[in-house]
C-alpha cells in the first residue's frame, strides 16, 4: 500500500497542486504514507505560506539594507561596506529572479500557467545561476578582504582600497554570468514548472550525456562547494592570526600600561571576527542541504545509486537557500551596533513624518 501512494506522492502534485488539494491528500492518506512522504507534503503546505512570506520581507529588507549602508554612517570601513551593499544586492536580485519568478510561480502554478507561453527559461536560468554566483562569490571576497586587512599588514595599504573592491566585485559578476552562458545552451526555453534542480524543460539526451555532466559537476564545485573551503580557510587563518596577537599584545600592555585598559585594536578585530564566522555559519548552515542533493541527483542520473535523498530534501534546500537571502540584515544588525541604530531610524522615519503630519 505504502508502494502505491508514493506513486500518487509524485503524481498528484504535477496534476493539481492546489492547497487544498495537499491538506486533503495528507489528512486522507496519512497513516498509508511513509515518513518521506508526510514530510515532502507537509512542506509543500508551508510553502504556500512561506514564499509569498520571504518575498514580502526580503525585498524591503534588502533594499533598507543597501540604503543604510549607502547613506548612513554605521562604523564601518569603505570597503567592508561596499563588499555589503554588494551582497545586499545579490541577495535583492536573488529575492526576485529566484523566489518570487520562479518558485511561487511553481507553488502557485494555476495562477501563472501563462508561463509555459513565455519562452524565456533559459535566458531566465542564465541570469538566476549568474546572480547566484555572484551572491556566494561576494561573500568570498568579503572573507579574503576581512583576512588580508586582519593578517597581512603590508598587503593591507595596497588591498584594502575602494578601487580595488569595485575592480574585485565587477571582475566577479562578469565572471558569474560567462559562467553561466552554458544554461542557455543546455536548458530549453519552456519553463517546467516543477520544483527540480532544473526548472527548464530539459532533454532526456542532456540529462544523460557525459559531456554535460562534468561540465553540472564543475558548476556545484564552483558554487557553492569550492566557496565553502575557501571562506573556512580563511576564517581558520584569520581567527589563527588574532589568537597570536592578542596573545602577544596582552603581554605587551602587561609590561607597559598594566592589564587594565581596553584595547580597542583588538575589540575591533573581534568584531570582525564575529562577523566573519555568524556570516560563514549561515552561509554553510542555509546552502548544504541543497548542494548536497542537486549532486546526488546527479549521479543518480549518470548511473551512481549509491546515495538516494528523498524529494522532500531538495524542496527544504530551496527553502533554506532562499531563507539565506534574507538574514543577512540580521545579521549585520546583531553584530553591528551603529548599524542597528541606524537601521533603526530609518524605519522609524515613516511613522516620525505621519506623527508630524
Amino acid at each position: 500500500m505504502d508502494q502505491n501512494l508514493r506513486t500518487k506522492d509524485w503524481n498528484i502534485p504535477t496534476m493539481d497542486r492546489s492547497l487544498s488539494t495537499y491538506v486533503w491528500f495528507l489528512s486522507t492518506y496519512y497513516d498509508g504514507m511513509s515518513l518521506p512522504g508526510r514530510i515532502q507534503y507537509a512542506l509543500y503546505i508551508i510553502q504556500y505560506f512561506y514564499y509569498p512570506i520571504l518575498a514580502v520581507v526580503g525585498v524591503p529588507v534588502n533594499v533598507v539594507t543597501i540604503y543604510v549602508l549607502l547613506y548612513k554612517a554605521c562604523g564601518l570601513s569603505p570597503c567592508v561596506s561596499r563588499y555589503l551593499m554588494a551582497m545586499a544586492a545579490a541577495d535583492l536580485l536573488v529575492v526576485i529572479l529566484d523566489l518570487i519568478l520562479r518558485h511561487i510561480p511553481i507553488v502557485y502554478l494555476e495562477q501563472f500557467y501563462f508561463l509555459e507561453s513565455i519562452r524565456v527559461c533559459n535566458i531566465h536560468a542564465v541570469l538566476l545561476y549568474a546572480v547566484t554566483d555572484c551572491c556566494v562569490w561576494f561573500t568570498v571576497t568579503f572573507t579574503f578582504d576581512r583576512f588580508v586587512a586582519i593578517s597581512c599588514q603590508k598587503l593591507r595599504s595596497k588591498y584594502c582600497r575602494k578601487k580595488t573592491v569595485a575592480v574585485v566585485l565587477e571582475t566577479v559578476t562578469v565572471l558569474s554570468c560567462l559562467k553561466n552562458i552554458f544554461w542557455y545552451f543546455m536548458f530549453s526555453d519552456r519553463y517546467r514548472l516543477m520544483n527540480d534542480p532544473w526548472f527548464c524543460v530539459v532533454t532526456i539526451d542532456v540529462q544523460m550525456s557525459h559531456v554535460w555532466v562534468p561540465i553540472e559537476f564543475l558548476h556545484h564545485i564552483l558554487t557553492p562547494t569550492l566557496p565553502f573551503l575557501v571562506i573556512v580557510l580563511l576564517n581558520v587563518f584569520t581567527v589563527r592570526h588574532i589568537l597570536v596577537t592578542s596573545r602577544a599584545r596582552r603581554r605587551l600592555r602587561a609590561h607597559t600600561n598594566g592589564d587594565n585598559q581596553d584595547d580597542t585594536e583588538m575589540q575591533k578585530r573581534k568584531k570582525s571576527i564575529v562577523l566573519l564566522f555568524v556570516i560563514l555559519a549561515n552561509f554553510i548552515l542555509l546552502w548544504s542541504t541543497l548542494i548536497v542533493y542537486s549532486i546526488s541527483h546527479r549521479m543518480n542520473n549518470i548511473g551512481y545509486m549509491s546515495v538516494y535523498l528523498d524529494y522532500s530534501v531538495l524542496e527544504l534546500g530551496f527553502m533554506l537557500q532562499l531563507l539565506s537571502c534574507c538574514t543577512n540584515t540580521a545579521i549585520y544588525a546583531v553584530t553591528q551596533t551603529k548599524f542597528r541604530e541606524q537601521l533603526k531610524n530609518v524605519l522609524k522615519y515613516p511613522f516620525i513624518q505621519i506623527q508630524s503630519i
